[in-house]
């Protein structure tokens, strides 16, 4: 093999053969190659037989494309290296064991439904985001699996803990009496068959003695004690990730077992792909100042093969629309300049974040596509209440209409009180005419119904807020579904904000349906061709893609990192998300953030200061320059307090160094 084109560390990543082997490779590194490269070193160098060895990615299309190149440098058909998913390789050996065929595999949209109705008749409360509600519970059924968690022990984070062991039990035997397995079973009942069963873990760890793992930091527990079987007794395994990659852990992902996988295996051997081949130097190198703020992570002294580039570039906007609208000025002329489209990339930390640069690019008549889907504002159920409520007021009296809003507040009528298609409020009061406290409630409705009937839409959902009480019903709803209440109060301000824009109740309307026959024509026009088109996408979703101009908005504390992370350990996985965010860029990075949101006053997230200043250098001696007080040595650097002597004040100044970093007040002098 010709090594010429390979670093020293792709080198011996390549040529290792026995024996254990963690590879750390970072962003834009070369680790499919590495990879591609390594089976075809083992089967054209040293004669190993291609049906001895497993390659194990985590999507079908990673596979795929690594069996293609492989297969394409192949000199001679010697047989069929084995590449696949987890969930395959795992199904594949309960095939053998079991008999399962593809019929036998739980469908997503199956499973989904079969949660819905298992759930729905279990919950107490009315639930109106049951999309929401069953994707949640489905989560957390899989994190029971993948963990190996005892029922009885786990507390859910969706719904009261005894409803959830009751649906998870009763999915269960679902499954079992209809002969089912889901995805997470693949994995769970490959880990209990090769654990009980001596004989058949022989058979196949005879068949695969060579096991390479793409996207290690992403493995969950029960995928990692599998592979660990299968692996031995030789132990030939050969992992490639990289930790400060690792954003999935509400997947299940564990980013510790790759942290620890040198405890597991000693006799390890290490190597760091460091030559970042995408990103240029300053992207690099501002993408290492941030996560080394991680304390739980390997060090890498990364280095980007382009030397050269622009500074990554910072603006504060003083609120959403003025940031979307320069953004996509700005995009219209880097496309003039020759930029196609697809070389571009707007990338936030939420789905909910591209709303409003969605609808900028259309009025741009700039093409969009999107990675995510992304929901609709208007399509959201507190929407569809507040809306509901207004037409009421305006003279809907539909069956449907009242049984969606009728308890929203609590109003303690029952759905057999409504036993027409239209509802007569007369006849209501009647039905109810020995209960006093629905009569004053039905007719405090009624007066409020009147009101919102003269009202302007952003003064009717002020109103449906505080004086119908909307705003205590959606409290109580988070309570019960152990969701933050923050989240749905932010959506109904956002709603609130985009109806102030309209005066009657009919151009609020009009508005509605354009918005969203737009979006429809949008979705229709990146099916039929999506090769040019802006990018835009959730930090998530953006992972292993890569651009030439790279914008992140909204950079803001509560936004990134999102205000639902605030344990250390969540930090830094917000931490690393930014990281991946960043390292997307091939050669131009643009961050910005507001100044407010909402009539809010927002600052610059923490992880903007980060960017332009490395922390660990913040000690005694270290020359800094601060934006108000100028140049200065700091004295003293203990328990997050910089002590500064300034050259403009005869004595030292005592800053807090969060601040000073997350506001952008420092910068270090470069001599």
């Amino acid at each position: 093999m010709d090594f010429t084109r390979f670093t020293e560390e792709q080198k011996e990543a390549i040529t290792h053969t026995q024996g254990p082997m963690l590879v750390l490779a970072g962003p834009g590194s070369g680790k499919t190659t590495v990879i591609t490269e390594r089976v075809h070193y083992l089967t054209e160098e040293c004669g190993v037989h291609p049906g001895n060895i497993l390659v194990i990615t985590f999507t079908k299309a990673a596979a795929e494309e690594m069996k293609e190149r492989y297969e394409a440098k192949m000199s001679t058909a010697k047989g069929t290296v084995n590449f696949g998913t987890f969930h395959a390789v795992f199904f594949k050996i309960l095939r053998y064991a079991y008999h399962y065929e593809a019929a036998n595999i739980l469908k997503e949209e199956e499973r989904y439904k079969i949660l819905r109705e298992i759930a729905c008749a279990r919950m107490e409360q009315e639930i109106t985001d049951e999309k929401e509600l069953v994707e949640a519970i489905s989560g957390e059924i899989s994190r029971v699996k993948n963990e190996r968690f005892a029922l009885e022990s786990y507390y859910s984070s969706n719904c009261p803990d005894e409803v959830f062991r009751e649906i998870y039990t009763e999915y269960d035997r679902w499954l079992r009496r209809e002969n089912k397995v889901d995805f997470d079973d693949m994995q769970l009942l490959c880990y209990e068959l090769l654990s009980a069963r001596p004989d058949i873990l022989r058979q196949w760890q005879q068949k695969y003695t060579y096991v390479l793992i793409d996207e290690f930091q992403d493995i969950n527990r029960v995928q990692y004690d599998t592979i660990r079987l299968l692996a031995a007794p030789e132990d030939n395994l050969f992992i490639v990730g990289d930790d400060d990659q690792s954003i999935y852990r509400f997947r299940g992902a564990r980013p510790e077992l790759m942290l620890h996988f040198t405890e597991d295996y000693p006799e390890t051997k290490q190597v760091t792909l460091l030559c970042n081949f995408r990103s240029t130097a300053p992207i690099v190198q501002g993408a290492l100042r941030v996560v080394g703020n991680n304390s739980k992570r390997f060090e890498k002294a990364l280095y980007a093969k382009e030397e050269q580039g622009e500074a990554i570039e910072f603006r504060q906007y003083p609120e959403r629309k003025r940031e979307c609208a320069e953004l996509a000025e700005e995009m219209a002329v880097l496309h003039k300049t020759g930029l196609p489209w697809r070389e571009i990339a707007v990338l936030y930390r939420t789905n909910l974040q591209t709303r409003a640069i969605m609808g900028k690019l259309m009025e741009y008549n700039i093409p969009f596509k999107t990675r995510d889907s992304v929901p609709n504002l208007y399509e959201h159920w507190i929407c569809r209440d507040i809306v509901t409520y207004i037409k009421i007021a305006q003279g809907s009296r539909s069956r449907g209409d009242l049984l969606l809003i009728l308890n929203r507040p609590k109003r303690y009528i029952a759905r057999d009180a409504l036993d027409m298609a239209t509802v007569d409020f007369e006849r209501l009061k009647t039905y109810y005419e020995d209960k006093d406290y629905v009569i004053d409630r039905l007719e405090k409705l009624e007066y409020d119904l009147q009101m919102i009937k003269g009202l302007n839409p952003f003064a009717a959902i002020n109103y449906i807020r505080r004086a119908v009480g909307y705003d205590g019903f959606l409290t109580e709803y988070a309570r019960y579904r152990k969701m933050p209440s923050e989240d749905l109060f932010d959506l109904l301000a956002e709603l609130q904000e985009d109806a102030a824009e309209y005066p009657t109740y009919e151009a609020w309307f009009a508005h509605m349906a354009e918005y969203t026959e737009e979006l429809q024509r949008q979705k229709a026009k990146e099916k039929k061709n999506t090769s040019d088109a802006v990018t835009l996408s959730t930090y998530h979703s953006a992972k292993g893609l890569e651009y030439h101009t790279v914008f992140l908005p909204e950079l803001n504390e509560g936004l990134t990192p999102h205000r639902q992370s605030m344990s250390p350990e969540d930090v830094e996985e917000e931490r690393r998300m930014f990281y991946v965010a960043m390292t997307r860029a091939k050669r131009r990075l643009v961050l910005s953030c507001m100044k407010e949101l909402r009539s809010k006053e927002l600052v610059p997230s923490r992880f903007v200061g980060e960017v332009f200043l490395d922390r660990a250098r913040l000690t005694a001696g270290t020359r800094v320059t601060h934006t108000i007080y100028g140049n200065g040595v700091i004295t003293e650097a203990t328990e997050g307090k910089l002590r500064i002597l300034f050259e403009r004040f005869p004595e030292e100044k005592v800053l807090n160094e969060a601040y000073c970093v997350q506001s952008g007040l420092l910068k270090e002098i470069i001599e």
